[in-house]
């Protein structure tokens, strides 16, 4: 199925629907993530203060069609990607690469030449198929349970 997607900078009226998108990555859809992990990870929809605060601080690009978002990435301080979801019922379309690819360009025009993430497990192969490199495995801990993820990075030459 081919999405007519268009790519934008959210602002803070998208808060609502990213939390959203983030909801529905964690919780839904098949994923490498016990039922337990999934609920440390995200154990209530974000809302209020907790939804907007996040994001705000960052630079998010949003992927959507008319009717709804698709997915998003978001860029924090000194070229780390924070956040990257993209909604089951998009994925394996090549969705990825097209948020990532502003997200670089917009780096690359700040003097950001370097970009890194602690990618989930399921974030590990998009970031691969957009040049990521995985420099190392770690954990991360929510609410007692261990969550496998990978630093992953990326230098960007013009």
């Amino acid at each position: 199925m081919a999405l007519d997607v268009q790519i934008r900078l959210a602002n803070t009226g998208d808060f609502g629907a990213l939390g959203k998108v983030f909801r529905a990555c964690v919780r839904e859809g098949a994923g490498p993530y016990t039922e337990a992990q999934r609920t440390a990870w995200s154990p209530a929809p974000r809302a209020g203060k907790a939804r907007s605060a996040h994001p705000g601080a960052q630079s998010v690009w949003l992927a959507e069609t008319e009717s709804r978002p698709l997915g998003f990435l978001a860029l924090a301080a000194e070229g780390y990607i924070d956040l990257a979801y993209i909604l089951a019922e998009a994925q394996g379309q090549g969705l990825f690469r097209r948020p990532c690819g502003a997200l670089e360009n917009e780096a690359f025009r700040l003097g950001i030449h370097h970009l890194w993430t602690d990618a989930s497990l399921h974030a590990k192969g998009p970031f691969e198929a957009s040049s990521f490199t995985a420099t190392r495995a770690g954990m991360a801990v929510r609410s007692g349970e261990r969550l496998k993820r990978f630093r992953m990075e990326k230098t960007l030459v013009g």
